[in-house]
């Protein structure tokens, strides 16, 4: 949750033309409905850090993934190639 110093703003409304009453209403609003939905430092780090845990699970599936892609390919040429020669020895 966001901090919000509530006692500067009613202050600050007062200052500029609203009364008591209408001042603690708009700082009541800010903080109820407002607060909740502003994301603090320590929220965006928080996702920051989920993020670059993501992004190395992510490079870690991709190196795997390319790794078994590499070996098929280089089985099935390999394969070819003994079928080739084998092919090519009997005629």
């Amino acid at each position: 949750m966001v901090l919000f110093d509530t006692l500067r703003a009613s202050r600050r409304l007062r200052e500029v033309g609203f009364d008591e009453e209408q001042a603690g209403a708009i700082v009541a609003t800010l903080t109820e409905d407002v607060g909740d939905q502003l994301a603090t430092t320590a929220d965006i780090r928080r996702l920051e850090e989920k993020m670059d845990h993501m992004e190395e699970r992510l490079d870690q599936r991709m190196t795997i993934r390319m790794g078994v892609t590499a070996t098929a390919a280089t089985s099935v040429l390999l394969a070819a190639i003994g079928i080739a020669t084998g092919f090519l020895a009997t005629t």
